[in-house]
């Protein structure tokens, strides 16, 4: 039986992903903070998943618990979906956020890579899978750490594709747009193109089946976000700063 480990999994993307790979007949591991989100959409007594409480910046811990998760049939699949955002775009950044937003985002990513790679590296086989954002492709207004670490991720996702396919694992690093999560459900203002979640954990699965090195979508929006970052810097200061294109609030007072 194939087995996948699944960062943020009690939530959003990744509680779609679980589902959709518990259909498939995989044996499945999800880390969260909170077992009452979990109890919420699993019985850990009925079905073949196993719920870990564990805080993704907690290295040690996440790496405990997907060696327990992977003992002794081994780890087909990683993927670090945990994630967080900004619950207000702010011209000047909430920094506690910030730095709570680089241990999640980014430390996270690289916290379950590592553990994963410890089995997967003797196996010969493999697959790692991070969750970035179509927001790591540019520096966009009001969201400065959370597209500062989604493109980190992205390089990072980049460079082991290259490293690691020699050694059997494939790496892949999935940029969506908008999607309906409890993440984006805060956010006030335009989120053209939002998608659904089961819609968007349907595109990402048939990505990493196909083990793409870079899953983007939605396309129209992918193909506008990309061809910003072939602008001028310049060029892109000018349109960014647009009221249409600049979501950023002036009301530092509202940071929380």
């Amino acid at each position: 039986m194939k087995s996948v480990f699944i960062t943020g999994g009690s939530s959003g993307i990744g509680l779609e992903l679980a589902k959709k790979y518990l259909k498939a007949g995989w044996k499945v591991g999800i880390c969260g903070r909170e077992l009452s989100k979990f109890r919420a959409h699993f019985d850990a007594g009925r079905d073949n998943v196993t719920f870990y409480a564990v805080d993704v910046a907690d290295r040690g811990a996440l790496r405990q618990a997907i060696l327990e998760f992977s003992r002794p049939t081994g780890l087909n699949l990683l993927i670090a979906s945990a994630g967080i955002s900004y619950p207000i775009k702010s011209k000047v950044p909430d920094f506690e956020r910030t730095y709570r937003m680089v241990h999640v985002n980014l430390l996270g990513v690289m916290y379950a890579f590592e553990a994963a790679m410890e089995i997967m590296i003797p196996q010969g086989q493999g697959q790692l899978v991070a969750i970035s954002s179509l927001a790591g492709f540019n520096g966009f207004p009001g969201i400065s750490g959370y597209s500062a670490t989604k493109s980190a991720v992205m390089k990072f996702c980049e460079s082991l594709s290259l490293d690691l396919r020699e050694l059997g694992i494939r790496v892949t690093c999935v940029c969506p747009g908008f999607v309906d999560t409890p993440l984006t459900r805060v956010n006030q203002h335009p989120m053209p193109f939002l998608m659904r979640a089961p819609r968007a954990a349907e595109i990402i699965y048939r990505g990493i089946e196909k083990k793409k090195v870079l899953v983007v979508f939605p396309r129209l929006f992918g193909f506008v976000v990309r061809l910003l970052t072939l602008l001028p810097r310049p060029l892109y200061q000018i349109v960014m700063r647009t009221r249409a294109a600049n979501y950023s609030n002036d009301a530092t007072k509202e940071l929380t």
